[in-house]
């Protein structure tokens, strides 16, 4: 068992500190608001800090899983940041779903401090956290991949090494492109079927076992039918996670036309007041006169 540092206890982060507590290791966590950590105290044992450097003081491994780009420097840099209080031959497990550049800046920045990074951006969702059944895709080096795998596990179902230091971050990117495009394609067909008439459960029961079936599908279709948008990964988000994907497309050449549509579409849903919806609210925009 490890001793290790959270930062940021989010919808996310939350949970996988308390599997991380629940499966033995000691856990000092740092969150922005003091009183999110010390529900988590109060939840889940061990102990909590009132800085980034002083919760990453003594730790083996630390972890964080907090905004955006501007977030992670927050809590990395500077003299209250968990870089500085982490000695050398320690491991940063970068959670938070960012740019690969500011990845790779960072990992630069740890490696001259002797401390090894990896970014491993989630995929599963509050349910995935809350659950133990995240997938974790990781960049870093090989060695640090291998130390930072056991401390992941409690929270995942699936765990892989993807490459070099920003590998994890670029392959979220992935993910992310994914889901837009389905969950786009899942409303169209909904809101199709609602207008020709069709009971869309019953149209959901029958193509889920084929060919158009997927987790969106399963997990969405009867909220998105009920015009319910409280059940997942909010809309601010997923449009900061397009923008970067969209932004590394900029740099790597690819062509994101789906990409770019659809979140202009979630551009439409944040104007209705969504914000905070979740992704599968891009449905509510298709019924819009």
């Amino acid at each position: 068992m490890a001793k290790c540092a959270f930062i940021g206890l989010g919808v996310m982060g939350f949970p996988m500190a308390g599997h991380l507590q629940a499966a033995g290791h000691e856990v000092c966590v740092y969150n922005r608001h003091e009183d999110r950590a010390r529900d988590w105290v109060k939840k889940y044992g061990g102990s909590m800090a009132p800085t980034p450097r002083e919760a990453a003081s003594g730790a083996e491994f630390v972890l964080s899983c907090v905004g955006n780009d501007d977030d992670l420097r927050a809590v990395t840099l500077g003299d209250d940041g968990l870089l500085a209080g982490m000695a050398e031959g320690t491991v940063f497990i970068d959670h938070t779903t960012v740019s690969a550049r500011i990845t790779r800046e960072l990992a630069e920045f740890a490696k001259k401090r002797g401390i090894s990074m990896v970014d491993a951006p989630v995929s599963g969702g509050q349910a995935g956290a809350e659950n133990g059944a995240l997938s974790v895709m990781c960049g870093g080096e090989p060695e640090a991949y291998a130390r930072a795998a056991a401390i992941i596990a409690p929270y995942a179902k699936a765990v892989a090494h993807l490459g070099d230091s920003g590998a994890g971050q670029l392959t979220k990117m992935v993910n992310q492109i994914c889901i837009a495009g389905l969950v786009q394609a899942l409303a169209e067909g909904l809101h199709f079927a609602q207008c020709a008439g069709l009971d869309g459960a019953a149209v959901v029961d029958v193509i889920q076992h084929g060919a158009a079936g997927s987790w969106q599908m399963a997990n969405r279709y009867e909220t998105m039918l009920d015009d319910r948008f409280d059940f997942g990964f909010a809309v601010d988000w997923m449009r900061k996670d397009l923008g970067i994907c969209l932004s590394e497309a900029q740099q790597n050449g690819a062509s994101l036309p789906i990409t770019a549509l659809v979140d202009q579409f979630y551009g439409d849903v944040q104007k209705m007041g969504g914000n905070r919806w979740d992704t599968s609210s891009l449905i509510r925009r298709l019924k819009v006169p």
